[in-house]
């Protein structure tokens, strides 16, 4: 980052952006590909990540309800429960 204490270069804002860019997926990056605003990127970002703390919760649920029906002690729960180590 810049040797100025809170101060960023336009080239090191534009490296950001390419390093955020290459960490959506295929299909959002189609979409920003464009030379798009650092604004409209950021507003993919965001959208993405809200999508994934959803997928995650979605997960969790659906373990939750999986576990629910398991006996602690069978080998299916003993699996489960290694995987989440």
């Amino acid at each position: 980052m810049s040797s100025r204490r809170g101060r960023i270069t336009d080239e090191e804002i534009n490296e950001l952006i390419s390093k955020l860019q290459a960490l959506l997926p295929e299909s959002s990056r189609r979409r920003t590909a464009s030379r798009s605003s650092a604004s409209k990127l950021l507003k993919e970002t965001c959208g993405y990540i809200k999508s994934l703390h959803q997928e995650v919760d979605d997960l969790s649920d659906r373990l939750s309800e999986l576990m629910s029906t398991l006996d602690d002690a069978s080998p299916q729960a003993e699996i489960i429960r290694s995987l989440l180590r």
